[in-house]
């Protein structure tokens, strides 16, 4: 009887969790059987390899294989393992050494003539692997790349098994591809300079932008909201490297990442369809764990345009990742979390019919209390600004003034972040619009305003909540005015923009 170990990972929502795949050659009728909660794709792995070993000039073992996949508690999805339970079958028929196979891990699907297959999820993959110290990674060629990302890590990138079984033999790796280019967001060709009018909704950009808080835009069609909300994205900072890191990793896993590219590096935005399900907008699924849209947005902008035409369901699902900056999916036999930690900008028009310019609408009072009954007040209330726009007047269209550019707004945006970033040092917050409402009302509560801030609590405008998030808009405001903290005025511009919009 022959026994051969040899490793590999599943990705489970964007987290990879490593697999010891092992297997047996013993007496019996030839056959093959995979054991370890394998799903579908594992399964037909049976196939796979056997034709690709046969057709890479190896022999198949005419003896019962037996293949388990422990820890036996991880779901194993998807078709990475393919090499792995190839050189374990090989391994424990005497075909190949044993010394390095148990060491590395093993990520790459094979086509029946044995090439090599890209995959997804290899970048969370060689994270796990780094994490664990582990001293060879093999990767498809097409995916070489985007492993080469984590610094303290063999890669070898393999096309054909051929490949996989020489490098185990002894032959050297192959060399690395060239590194990738930074995976640029895409320009708008848009640029702040351009829109006419609307000075409230360009003040509560820089200042959602500053602080990094959640924006909702209402007004009729034509006014600029889906305009304004694409500039967003261009008003933020460049990803640090961990979070360009953690960023690529989720659109790895998500299987949107295109093979070779390299690191994101610029706040991403994501825009959904107002008929995206509720899997999809927040991630899961009952057989699968999925990455959700708010998980793509992780560390940049979602924008839900035609907010109230989305599902009832959508929005409330948004809650938790607004308030913890996270996702939790739940299901039989799994437990996920996955990051979502993003800005949300809401665009609406002020009814249903949402009439073009100069037509009249026919909206009923009922029709429209229907149409804005779908954003519930828990969900409004996480909303830090809310405006309301109308369309530019005549005059501001002819307007030859300038307007700020985006790089200018951008840089100051980036200043009011240094400045936040110095104040909260140690806290491990970032911006204000992360700042927890204990250590706020502790140390950054601005008692010279404490008055106005009561006496809109006592009119009952704003919840306790409410308050909060208008003292952190309020530190945003001041720290792109350059005010040492809130004045009386930053509290007054701060509630104006919370309230300039009214369902």
């Amino acid at each position: 009887m022959a026994h051969a170990r040899t490793r590999s990972a599943v990705v489970l929502g964007v987290q990879a969790h490593l697999i010891e795949v092992e297997a047996d050659i013993g007496d019996g009728l030839p056959s093959m059987s995979i054991v370890g909660l394998p799903d579908t794709a594992v399964a037909e792995s049976r196939q796979r390899v056997r034709a690709a070993i046969r057709n890479s000039g190896f022999s198949w073992p005419d003896r019962r294989v037996t293949i388990s996949l422990s820890p036996a508690s991880v779901h194993k999805r998807g078709s990475g393992l393919d090499i792995a339970i190839a050189l374990a079958v090989l391994v424990a028929a005497g075909q190949v050494p044993n010394e390095l196979a148990r060491r590395a891990v093993l990520l790459g699907e094979l086509a029946l003539d044995g090439r090599v297959r890209s995959v997804k999820g290899v970048l969370a993959v060689a994270l796990e692997a780094s994490a664990t110290s582990s001293p060879l990674l093999v990767v498809p060629e097409e995916n070489a790349r985007e492993a080469a990302l984590v610094n303290d890590l063999t890669i070898a990138p393999v096309a054909t098994l051929s490949d996989v079984l020489a490098l185990f033999r002894g032959a050297p790796p192959k060399p690395l591809p060239k590194s990738a280019s930074k995976n640029v967001q895409r320009s708008t060709g848009t640029d702040l300079a351009d829109v006419k009018g609307q000075e409230l909704a360009r003040l509560a950009l820089e200042v959602c932008a500053a602080g990094a808080h959640h924006l909702s835009m209402t007004g009729p069609p034509g006014v600029g909201k889906t305009l304004l909300a694409s500039l967003l994205p261009t008003l933020l900072p460049d990803l640090n490297s961990p979070n360009s890191l953690r960023v690529t990793a989720t659109h790895s896993a998500a299987g949107v990442l295109a093979p070779g590219a390299g690191p994101i590096t610029r706040p991403p935005l994501i825009s959904p369809h107002h008929t995206t399900s509720s899997n999809a907008l927040i991630g899961g699924g009952s057989s699968n764990v999925r990455v959700g849209l708010v998980s793509l947005a992780d560390q940049g902008v979602l924008f839900l345009d035609e907010t109230p035409e989305f599902r009832r369901e959508c929005l409330d699902g948004l809650r938790q990742p607004l308030e913890h900056g996270h996702v939790t999916v739940s299901r039989v036999g799994y437990h996920v979390v996955m990051p979502a930690k993003f800005q949300l900008c809401c665009a609406a028009n002020q009814c249903p019919c949402g009439p073009a310019v100069g037509k009249r609408c026919e909206c009923t009072s009922a029709q429209r209390r229907r149409y804005f009954t779908r954003l519930s007040g828990p969900l409004l209330d996480r909303i830090d600004v809310r405006i309301g726009l109308s369309l530019p007047t005549k005059a501001e269209m002819k307007s030859t003034n300038g307007a700020e550019a985006t790089e200018a707004v951008a840089t100051r945006v980036h200043l009011a972040r240094e400045v936040a970033q110095l104040r909260l040092q140690g806290t491990g917050w970032q911006t204000n619009g992360e700042v927890a409402g204990s250590y706020l009302r502790k140390h950054l509560w601005p008692r010279s305003a404490s008055e106005l801030l009561d006496a809109a609590y006592q009119t009952r405008r704003i919840s306790l909540r409410g308050i909060e998030r208008v003292v952190r808009v309020a530190w945003s405001i001041a720290d792109c005015a350059g005010h040492a903290e809130p004045t009386i005025d930053d509290i007054g511009l701060a509630l104006s923009l919370r309230d300039s919009a009214e369902h």
